[in-house]
């Protein structure tokens, strides 16, 4: 198998078919980009949209975040969920104001030093932004990839040195081209080459793939995915908590988070975890609010 062939399948069915997302518009700046790659994390793509382009209208420079109390990025973070991202995305706009005169830097080492961005979050900035060639390496290229290369039916569950090395083998030498391929990558996964169900018959890549012409054998030995509970666990309790004091006008009292929640000892446990984060302070006895 050919990695150009590869790849340039990939491109010219993401050239066609590719969903017309904000960030992937011409003249979104990198600082946009990386509150993207932020906000979806664990977060699914129609839940970003409408929150990123409200924060691109309203904070469409990491100085104009940095300006502001971080209070005003846990409330415009809404109901996104993971509201501590909120908090490092701010840290990370005052970063960038301090460190590099407001301005996302190009280059890997920079990237991973500010507040929020991880090892996926740098190559990915430095990819979409800046067009550079970094194996962009997510769930869905990594399933994608152990499917048309490896034969198998699912990717790890981590990224790993391995991973990384088989998606930079299949990137065009090009860096542009090579950014390319690495959005359509991510995009097969997502879209066509999905963990349940996937639409082989419509995949550029189905001629090339393993997997496929073995007959899509099963993964032996690869445990069920069990679905996350939400319900009634702390996670729950605390989002409830910070929607009390994140959509009220001034400091909120504890009757009124005490009124939120029926179990004592699980509402003491959601309030210290908050205010642990920084999502929450005490701003007087017995009265909560945002940082």
């Amino acid at each position: 198998m050919r990695s150009t062939t590869l790849a340039d399948r990939a491109i010219r069915w993401y050239e066609a078919t590719a969903r017309d997302l904000p960030w992937r518009q011409a003249g979104t700046s990198a600082w946009g980009v990386l509150v993207s790659e932020i906000m979806l994390q664990q977060t699914p793509v129609a839940r970003v949209v409408p929150v990123w382009r409200s924060w691109s209208r309203r904070w469409p420079t990491p100085a104009l975040l940095a300006a502001e109390p971080s209070g005003e990025a846990i409330r415009a973070w809404g109901r996104l969920g993971y509201p501590r991202r909120a908090l490092r995305l701010h840290e990370c706009a005052a970063a960038l104001v301090d460190r590099h005169g407001g301005e996302v830097p190009s280059e890997l080492a920079p990237l991973l030093a500010l507040p929020g961005v991880g090892a996926y979050t740098a190559r990915a900035v430095a990819t979409f932004a800046f067009s550079q060639r970094h194996p962009v390496v997510d769930t869905n290229v990594r399933r994608l990839v152990a499917r048309v290369v490896g034969g198998r039916a699912h990717g790890g569950p981590a990224t790993t040195a391995v991973d990384l090395a088989s998606v930079l083998s299949l990137l065009p030498p090009a860096p542009e081209r090579a950014a390319r391929a690495s959005v359509a990558f991510m995009e097969l996964g997502a879209l066509v080459c999905t963990a349940r169900d996937p639409a082989c018959d419509e995949c550029p890549l189905r001629s090339l793939c393993r997997w496929r012409r073995a007959g899509r054998p099963a993964e032996i030995g690869s445990p069920a995915r069990r679905p996350q509970t939400y319900a009634g666990t702390d996670r729950q309790v605390r989002g409830l908590l910070l929607a009390f004091v994140r959509d009220s006008d001034g400091p909120v009292p504890r009757a009124s988070l005490d009124a939120g929640w029926l179990d004592a000892e699980q509402r003491r446990r959601a309030l210290a975890g908050l205010l642990a984060d920084g999502l929450v302070v005490q701003t007087a006895p017995d009265q909560y609010g945002l940082p």
